[in-house]
């Protein structure tokens, strides 16, 4: 292989994997999007581990006494 041919074939090679690079960065752009709406939304995420935004967690465990209920 010549010098020119193995030139354009790693600039070809560099293209492609450009190509597939900004194709994967566009899709999981799209896909984190669509997540975050998703929980602006209240629904539930494709993700797991995720919950969903709703209604707002509890401050306080259950049971546990808070400071002003008279049980001293």
């Amino acid at each position: 292989m010549t010098s020119e041919t193995r030139n354009q074939s790693l600039k070809r090679q560099a293209e492609a994997r450009a190509e597939r690079l900004a194709e994967q960065l566009r899709t999981n752009l799209q896909r984190r999007k669509q997540q975050s709406r998703a929980r602006r939304a209240g629904e539930a995420s494709e993700a797991t581990g995720l919950p969903a935004s709703g209604e707002p967690a509890s401050a306080e465990p259950a049971g546990a006494a808070s400071a002003g209920d008279g049980a001293d």
